[in-house]
């Protein structure tokens, strides 16, 4: 079998056969205001075809407009949490009860304007990005190609590309590769790429072979 033929498939649920609770997530999310790149999965033993359902909350996109959006070639583990623009209160009247969004009566409260002008927004996850058990991201939050979110971070801030982050609220704790090199890094973007090419210099991908890498830019180009 040549090496093409073995490439996953992108639109495959189960892209391992013998492990049920890992999916591509491009073929199980179906949902207004979620974009998500090929191969990026989701690994979960209780149905991760749900990941939807279970793991974005609060996303109301008719309501706040805000999307989700995950990159190529992302890593997410069992218990990994989005909680969307939905899930804040508005905090300038006398109560934080969400009254509008229960409709009748108490559909005119001026809530629902306050809760739109105070969301933060989109939440994007870059590229080739690891998050861990468990991890929680807020809304609104940036998280940079080739970021590691550490098991149970709280990211409530935006996660600059290639950083490690851990903790609540979650810091970072180092960068993985030199300034200079995570800017070739961004500038090579090697996740859209063909993928006969990823699979092609796969070894220099995965093996930290720059120089290889800028031959394999020079090839396509």
């Amino acid at each position: 079998m040549s090496a093409e033929a073995a490439i996953p498939d992108p639109a495959a649920i189960h892209p391992l056969p013998h492990a049920a609770r890992v999916v591509f997530l491009k073929s199980v999310v179906r949902a207004e205001g979620v974009e998500i790149g090929d191969y990026s999965y989701y690994d979960d033993p209780v149905a991760p075809e749900r990941f939807y359902e279970r793991n974005v909350l609060h996303h109301y996109p008719a309501v706040y407009g805000d999307r989700l959006v995950i990159g190529r070639f992302v890593a997410i583990a069992t218990g990994v949490r989005f909680f969307m623009n939905g899930a804040n209160h508005a905090l300038g009247g006398f109560s934080t009860f969400p009254f509008p969004i229960f409709g009748g009566a108490w559909s005119d409260a001026a809530a629902l304007a306050a809760l739109k002008e105070q969301s933060r927004g989109d939440t994007i996850v870059g590229n080739d990005v690891w998050i861990g058990h468990e991890a929680l991201i807020l809304p609104g939050v940036r998280i940079g190609d080739g970021a590691i979110i550490g098991a149970r971070a709280v990211v409530a801030a935006d996660v600059p590309p290639y950083a490690v982050v851990v903790g609540n609220p979650a810091r970072v704790v180092r960068q993985r590769f030199a300034a200079d090199v995570v800017a070739e890094l961004l500038s090579l973007a090697w996740w859209n790429w063909p993928i006969a090419a990823i699979t092609a210099h796969r070894q220099a991908i995965a093996g930290a072979d720059m120089a290889a890498l800028r031959q394999a830019r020079k090839e396509l180009s």
